[in-house]
């Protein structure tokens, strides 16, 4: 198996678009991703531009005053790894998530797969609705404390 080097400015490129990320911008995926590129996160499996750009602007619709604040970075030949946390409101309720990303990098130094890790629970618990019955789940199956 062959590896490659990616320019280790990739990485920093690509997570301050995120850091900066509005529905105008949106138009810069091609330019960090990839045209047959996989995104996977809790919801969703996609494949191509115009399928992660639809994510991006369901999350712009569906979420108010979205951000991601990137918390740390590491780059290796040809992966990359993140972490951060991520906000918004949803119906007038301000909620946050930590996550991760997982990304690897062609050698054009577009993203070909990214993958984020969250636990969507967390997510959950802070919406109106179904927060509720998500915390009292969530008490219901954790172990209990001495």
């Amino acid at each position: 198996m062959t590896s490659i080097t990616v320019h280790p400015g990739a990485l920093s490129a690509l997570l301050d678009w995120y850091a900066t990320l509005t529905p105008p911008s949106l138009d810069g995926i091609a330019r960090f991703y990839a045209s047959d590129a996989q995104f996977t996160d809790p919801f969703n499996n996609v494949r191509g531009h115009a399928a992660i750009r639809r994510l991006f602007e369901h999350m712009f619709e569906t979420v108010d005053a979205p951000r991601f604040r990137i918390q740390s970075q590491v780059m290796g030949q040809d992966e990359g790894f993140a972490t951060w946390k991520f906000t918004g409101t949803v119906r007038g309720k301000v909620f946050s998530v930590q996550g991760s990303s997982h990304l690897r990098f062609g050698a054009d130094g577009r993203v070909n797969m990214h993958c984020d890790y969250w636990d969507a629970a967390a997510l959950w618990r802070q919406l109106p609705l179904i927060g509720a019955p998500v915390r009292w789940l969530q008490r219901r199956f954790s172990a209990p404390t001495p």
